[in-house]
């Protein structure tokens, strides 16, 4: 669904050495999640974006953005691929998990900075990235994926050189 749209569906990657979190995102919601090894990547993205009917791959800039950016290309799906920034993602998918699974009664005694999930939030970062996505969706010219190999870069507060 290019052009975006209430319906626009975001395929999210938030890429790591070891493991990835997933999301496909509409305006609407979380779709799905997930948590996968690096190495099965690109078959996990083809297939969540295929069943979601996904618009567009987002994949954070950061640590092993390469290697996954290199075996989405390898893979060759027929959809666009933009990087955004993931500055900040880690904290703030861990206070979304706090927020979706509040601790029990001894844990809420535990300052909100100090408490770790009892798993990987890697899914939830892949969320928060979507979500960035989507908010500045407007504002962002995706490139076909002949075109760089679909690759456009986007910081959460780029206004594309149109000065403030």
């Amino acid at each position: 669904m290019p052009g975006g749209g209430p319906q626009q569906v975001v395929v999210a990657v938030d890429p790591g050495r070891e493991k990835c979190g997933l999301a496909a995102v509409s305006r609407e919601g979380v779709l799905d999640r997930a948590i996968v090894q690096t190495a099965d990547v690109a078959r996990a993205v083809a297939g969540l974006a295929s069943r979601r009917g996904a618009a567009v791959i987002v994949v954070g800039s950061r640590t092993g953005s390469g290697q996954v950016l290199a075996a989405l290309e390898q893979a060759g799906l027929s959809l666009p691929v933009v990087t955004v920034e993931e500055h900040m993602t880690t904290l703030n998918a861990r206070r979304r998990y706090w927020r979706e699974n509040p601790p029990g009664c001894l844990g809420r005694l535990v300052p909100e900075g100090m408490r770790l999930p009892p798993r990987p939030i890697d899914d939830y970062a892949a969320v928060l990235l979507a979500e960035r996505y989507l908010a500045g969706a407007a504002d962002l010219k995706i490139s076909p994926p002949h075109d760089n190999g679909g690759r456009t870069t986007r910081r959460p507060h780029d206004n594309g050189g149109r000065g403030r």
